[in-house]
């Protein structure tokens, strides 16, 4: 399996390191903004071909998928502009930021056939994987789920502390991951509210926002996210069942009194990143539609898209 990935910055390099722990796979092409810093990422990981223009790496015959981590902006575009090469894609969260270029992606995916999956993590982390296991056992059903979605980030910067090409969302990108790991968990979204604080006066975006869920299981969800917060940073999910309680944090899982729990066997990796991306590579593979494809996080949009036009009137 031939990868390019598109976007050389601090989530590339999570997806180049997934990427080396999966047989048969090699990443042949490198898309950056950036010439210079590229080519230093594509000498890192060992890359033959490195640019700055995704169509040159499409027109490749050594390229099978294209693994798209570039601006949020951009992902809508590419993906379709991908498929239109013939080429399979995954696209990291979200996948657009508007209901209508969503809509856009399935149109293309079911037209073409190829492969589209979208980079919702949360599906994957063995901690959110072993709660899901749970319910699919019928062994456990969220009745409540609190979540914290908090950054410090007061300039346009990445993870890496270094400048950001765009500005990041808390509507599109980062409730992205919990509205569809709601609906993953829990069921169908049937009401949605949401409230933002004061718009940002340089970056123009709400620095804090605060969402409301119901899914049709009637279970709700509580959504705080926060570009002001200043510690500890990242995402912290509450579950809240009819037999547990959990707290999940990325790839690690404790109870309800903070007791560690087990999670070796339920993944082949305790890294969400590489299991998405071993999902993607799976997924084509075998000829099938995989978890996270377009599809099934679709609904997700739906929800962000309701969302938007509450806080725009």
């Amino acid at each position: 399996m031939r990868i390019a990935l598109a976007g050389a910055g601090a989530f590339g390099e999570k997806h180049l390191d997934g990427l080396k722990n999966i047989d048969g796979v090699t990443v042949t092409s490198i898309i950056g903004r950036e010439l210079e810093a590229t080519k230093k990422v594509a000498e890192k990981y060992g890359i033959g071909h490195v640019t700055t223009d995704l169509n040159e790496t499409l027109a490749r015959d050594d390229v099978d998928a294209v693994i798209l981590c570039t601006p949020t902006q951009m992902h809508a575009e590419q993906a379709i502009a991908c498929m239109n090469a013939g080429k399979h894609v995954e696209v990291e969260i979200p996948l657009a930021d508007s209901w209508a270029d969503a809509q856009a992606v399935l149109a293309k995916q079911q037209e073409t056939g190829l492969v589209c999956m979208v980079g919702h993590t949360r599906r994957f982390n063995p901690s959110h994987q072993f709660v899901h296991n749970r319910i699919q056992a019928g062994e456990f059903n969220v009745q409540q789920m609190d979540v914290q979605t908090y950054f410090f980030r007061r300039k346009n910067i990445n993870a890496k502390g270094e400048p950001r090409s765009w500005t990041d969302h808390l509507l599109w990108h980062h409730a992205a991951h919990t509205v569809d790991l709601f609906a993953y968990q829990a069921g169908r979204i049937v009401a949605a509210h949401a409230m933002q604080g004061p718009i940002h006066p340089e970056l123009g975006i709400a620095m804090d926002m605060s969402i409301q869920l119901k899914s049709e299981t009637g279970a709700i969800c509580t959504l705080s996210l926060s570009f002001n917060n200043d510690g500890p940073l990242g995402t912290f999910f509450r579950y809240i069942g009819d037999t547990d309680t959990y707290i999940a944090r990325y790839d690690d899982l404790v109870n309800g009194k903070e007791e560690p729990i087990d999670l070796a066997g339920v993944a082949i990796s305790n890294n969400g990143i590489e299991l998405q991306d071993r999902e993607f590579i799976s997924a084509i593979r075998e000829g099938r539609e995989p978890n996270s494809s377009v599809a099934k996080v679709f609904d997700c949009y739906r929800v962000l898209g309701e969302l938007e036009t509450q806080l725009a009137g």
